[in-house]
């Protein structure tokens, strides 16, 4: 025998649901009910480095090895410049994208205030104090003087030492592959054509 309602029994009608509904979103959006307590955060296991602290590192930098005490976040622009001494690499926009700050790791260029001195040790640092060898100047520095390819003088540390990676990579074959593979580095003085042309001189002379 099926159950029978008992037509007594007060039922909520669809309008009363949806109103308790709104009534209890309005409260939460208001804080008006108790909030479930996040679980507690694990505290973390990683040692923490004391503001401050410094570790000792050595750096090799243009054929000479270097020991000195940094905080582990100097980047190597800075390390340069203020533990070594070394300010022809420039600090232009300090984000990577001028590339005031090219140096050479290992041969490869890279811009030097985007990396950490801690992650260059046991790397071959070169910088453009380091290109003239027994007071003859490096061909690519020949051709800047050369072909004027430079004014306020500011970016060239920069164009230089990406312009002997091009070099060496091989990416001189015409002043469209010279434009493309030195786009990285800026002049504000707009000498784009002379530095190409100081390029493409360099390259030819290194070849021979």
């Amino acid at each position: 025998m099926s159950e029978q309602s008992d037509p007594t029994e007060v039922r909520p009608s669809r309008r009363t649901v949806l109103k308790a509904g709104g009534a209890t979103a309005g409260a939460l959006a208001a804080g008006g009910l108790p909030a479930v307590a996040a679980p507690a955060a694990e505290e973390s296991t990683v040692d923490r480095i004391e503001p401050g602290s410094t570790v000792d590192i050595t750096l090799t930098v243009n054929g000479q090895r270097h020991r000195v005490a940094v905080e582990p976040r100097v980047t190597l622009l800075d390390a340069l410049r203020e533990r070594l001494g070394l300010t022809g690499t420039k600090k232009g926009c300090d984000r990577g994208e001028c590339g005031a700050c090219t140096v050479l790791a290992d041969g490869q260029r890279i811009k030097s205030c985007l990396t950490l001195a801690v992650m260059r040790q046991g790397q071959r640092i070169s910088t453009v104090e380091g290109l003239a060898a027994e007071g003859e100047l490096h061909p690519v520095q020949a051709a800047f003087i050369r072909r004027d390819a430079f004014q306020c003088g500011f970016c060239t540390p920069g164009q230089l030492m990406s312009a002997v990676a091009a070099i060496e990579e091989g990416h001189t074959g015409s002043d469209a592959e010279i434009r493309e593979w030195m786009s990285g580095n800026l002049c504000r003085c707009s000498c784009y054509p002379n530095i190409v042309a100081a390029v493409r001189d360099a390259a030819r002379e290194v070849r021979r």
